[in-house]
Parts: structure tokens; sequence; C-alpha cells
């Protein structure tokens, strides 16, 4: 009879003069499918139907964030963008450590708070409401817009227009407001080139990490295209 091998669990780090530098972390991987159908994405789906992928991102965060400081909520759609299935669906990564990305964003939100005593995305969405130039798409609750810094072609930046920290504080209306926000950016993408738009989308809410606080970070989404000029051109 074989008997099965106890897997180690790798635990540790290395620090040579402070110039190689790595260090062990644990985490869990999962993965959301948005319907039992295979072909329907987002942007081909009712509100009702979003509500529910969203309730499932807020469970998910929720239920990881119980054992991890950070879970990281996306989705990864078209081929181009490294999805190797085409039933549309989303991946969560829980770890215990804080992506780089969202890292330097909490420094951002406390490095404007120290300094203006505000929230920095809730200046910034009055400042382009106000302009009015880089809006996409906006409702009662949420604005979708261009960001001035934006790097990829067609990004996208989303978030609510009242400060939150995580979508689990959200009401009913509100959520209600996400998913036909969401509905509306993705039907825009598809039909900028009349095809199934490919994108990285990516949720960044506040870490949970007892004894620190997160309540300057106003949480976001981002949309990341890799289209050019036409569904061939990336």
């Amino acid at each position: 009879m074989l008997k099965k091998k106890k897997k180690k669990k790798i635990d540790g780090e290395i620090n040579e003069n402070d110039l190689l530098v790595a260090k062990s972390s644990q985490g869990c991987c999962r993965v959301i499918c948005f319907s039992p159908n295979h072909s329907l994405t987002i942007a081909e789906m009712g509100v009702e139907q979003i509500l529910k992928i969203i309730d499932e991102w807020i469970f998910q965060y929720t239920d990881l964030t119980k054992k991890y400081i950070y879970a990281q909520l996306f989705e990864n759609k078209g081929a181009v963008m490294g999805c190797s299935n085409p039933h549309p669906h989303g991946q969560v990564w829980a770890g215990d450590s804080i992506p780089e990305e969202v890292e330097a964003e909490v420094n951002s939100f406390n490095t404007w708070k120290q300094k203006k005593s505000t929230c920095l995305l809730c200046d910034y969405v009055k400042l382009e409401l106000e302009k009015g130039v880089r809006i996409v798409a906006q409702n009662e609750s949420f604005v979708a817009l261009i960001p001035f810094w934006a790097y990829w072609p067609f990004e996208i930046l989303l978030f609510p227009k009242q400060h939150f920290h995580l979508l689990s504080e959200l009401n009913q209306k509100q959520k209600d407001d996400l998913a036909e926000i969401l509905r509306i950016v993705t039907i825009k993408y598809d039909n900028l080139f009349e095809t199934s738009f490919p994108y990285s989308m990516g949720i960044h809410q506040a870490p949970i990490q007892e004894g620190k606080d997160f309540s300057s970070f106003h949480f976001h989404f981002h949309f990341y295209p890799p289209l050019l000029r036409s569904s061939s051109v990336k």
C-alpha cells in the first residue's frame, strides 16, 4: 500500500544585505461562474443576473478576509487577456499580503487624507463631474470615466460617488445602480468595435487587517482593455 506524501508547508524568508529579498506567502484561488449559460457575458445579462454576481463578490470577499488580509476579485475576458476558458467567469485570489498596486493606492489615499483631510477619489469625482469631458456613464450612485492618467486605450475607472470602503457597504438601491452601470459599460465596450470586447477588470477594496485603519480607501473598479483601433489591432 502506497503512503501519501505529506505536503510541506512553505514558510520562511530570505534577506541577503537587503538586496536578495523573498518571503513565503499563503493564499487560495477560487473561480466564480457568472452564468450556467456558456456564452452569456455581463453585457448580455439583465440587471437581476448581474446582481447575483455582485452578491457573490460580496460573499467571497467577506468570507476570504476572515482568514486573509486581502482578496482580489477580477475578470479576464477574452483569449487575448489570457482567458483559456470561454465560459464567462471571474476569479478570486486571496492572500496574506496586500497586492503592490492596492498597497500603492492605500498610500496615496492616506497621503491625500493627511494633506487635505478629504478623500482623494471623492475630490476627483467632484472635479470630473464639474468638467464633464471624460464621463462614460453615470447614475445616481456610480460614475464610470476615463481617468486623466489613463495608460491603456479605452481604460475605465468606475467607482461610487459616495465614500465606501467595501462592496458590502452598499444598500440595495446602490447595488442596483452598480449592476446597471456595469451593464452599460460592457455594452459600450462591445459596441465600440462590434465585437465581444476583451478586458481585464479588477475590483479594489479596502484591505481587512486587524489594528490597521483603511478608512481613507475608496473602493473602485479598473477596466484595462487591450484593443487599440479595431477588433484586431491590439
